[in-house]
């Protein structure tokens, strides 16, 4: 008795076709929610990061009389890179003194730099009221005319034009660009924007206020 073979029929190319198109709309479907979860996860890092330097900020404070200047050394083989100038004024703009504050040196975006031309992909950006840099009482006075301020879009103050802020940190977020008014650098009036992620706008903002921070030097009897 003669059996005949199975009669195997090879795929076609248009069977061929569907059936990449199938695989890559399933690879597409699940690629983008792992994207997306990132980019939470990344944004939650970041956000973590910005609550543990406004406490670092807070404890240089109560350690020093005083808040740090911004870091504008670009050498990093110099030993001072990533530590505070000596001296800082209305006019400095600088990074965080990643260093002198013992926190992350850069946001989940960042790229660490590696020689003085380096992109500062990721750094925390920082201002500081020039009058919190140097040693202040209970009656120091916010800098009339930085006149730090943040606001969103549409230009709400979000901060109280009697109790400025005396730092102001942010990430430039994903696209790691200063976005909005944090893009413009000001020696006066300046503006610091914090909003909802937009399409536009991905920076993350935090800032110190004299209340929370006099109550934190208070409580440890370092003022008045």
């Amino acid at each position: 008795m003669n059996i005949s073979p199975p009669n195997f029929r090879g795929f076609t190319l248009v069977e061929m076709a569907i059936v990449l198109v199938i695989i890559g709309l399933l690879l597409g479907g699940l690629l983008m929610p792992l994207s997306a979860q990132m980019d939470q996860r990344r944004n939650s890092e970041t956000q973590k990061a910005l609550d543990e330097i406004n406490q670092a900020l807070i404890g240089f404070a109560i350690a020093k009389g005083r808040l740090p200047c911004p870091t504008t050394m670009t050498d990093p083989a110099n030993a001072l890179y990533g530590d505070e100038d000596t001296t800082c004024t209305s006019a400095t703009n600088g990074y965080l003194p990643w260093k002198a504050l013992g926190v992350a040196e850069m946001d989940a975006w960042g790229t660490v730099r590696t020689a003085p031309a380096s992109p500062w992909k990721g750094y925390w950006r920082y201002r500081v009221d020039p009058n919190f840099a140097v040693a202040f009482t209970l009656t120091t006075a916010t800098d009339s005319t930085l006149n730090l301020k943040v606001q969103n879009s549409a230009g709400v103050s979000l901060t109280s034009t009697t109790q400025r802020p005396l730092a102001i940190v942010f990430s430039t977020g994903k696209n790691l660009t200063a976005d909005g008014q944090n893009a413009t650098f000001s020696t006066t009036n300046a503006v610091y924007q914090s909003d909802t992620p937009s399409p536009t706008f991905d920076d993350t903002t935090v800032w110190l206020t004299a209340p929370t921070l006099f109550n934190r030097m208070v409580a440890a009897a370092k003022l008045p």
